[in-house]
């Protein structure tokens, strides 16, 4: 795989899934490209919990290329999912969903059922240790956006790096810019960044 330097490309045109999941709490994101472009995913009212913007998402998927096909990805702390059901919507053949808040896994097992998504499972835990219990060097996107409050983000990072392909990638969503300076001791290498408000989001390869 090697797809470092794909181009911006059009959505995919897959059939649309009539599906509509109930507002609760804070609100709901939606789903931009894939098959299940326009679905739309509830927001719990949970401290902490921020999905990721509609425009940096789309930022993301089209500095991926939009196609995902055969991928094998990771969302350490998922939230409401948003960033796995959008690389599962573009054809990722497995994402791992891991959440370690009780009511927020369980609504993500309840949209993956609602969704067939068959490629994505859930697990309720922790995401560093399952960055951790990756195999060394196979996972083509990993995922990571944890509370910006705490102390997750170098643990996760230093996981990351062993568990990424040599051809994939590691999506950072931070309250603060991350410089190749500090990316250099875990081997990482900058490709894309964007800042959007308060959020720094980073696209980070092997060195």
């Amino acid at each position: 795989m090697n797809r470092r330097a794909a181009a911006p490309a059009a959505p995919r045109t897959a059939p649309r899934t009539a599906v509509r999941a109930p507002a609760k709490g804070a609100g709901e994101v939606r789903i931009i490209g894939g098959q299940w472009k326009r679905t739309r995913l509830p927001v719990l009212d949970k401290p902490g919990l921020r999905p990721t913007p509609d425009r940096v998402r789309e930022t993301l998927f089209n500095w991926l290329g939009q196609d995902l096909t055969g991928w094998r990805c990771l969302d350490a702390f998922a939230g409401t999912g948003a960033l796995g059901f959008e690389a599962a919507s573009r054809g990722a053949a497995s994402v791992l969903l891991v959440e370690g808040d009780a009511a927020l896994a369980a609504q993500l097992e309840t949209l993956r059922q609602r969704l067939q998504a068959n490629a994505v499972r859930v697990q309720r835990g922790d995401g560093v240790a399952a960055l951790r219990q990756c195999t060394p060097a196979s996972m083509h996107l990993l995922l990571i956006d944890p509370p910006f409050g705490g102390e997750l983000f170098a643990p996760a990072l230093q996981a990351a790096a062993q568990a990424v392909a040599p051809d994939g990638f590691i999506y950072l969503e931070a309250p603060a810019a991350w410089t190749q300076e500090q990316l250099n001791p875990l081997g990482l290498a900058l490709h894309r960044h964007l800042k959007a408000g308060a959020v720094h989001a980073h696209l980070l390869h092997k060195a």
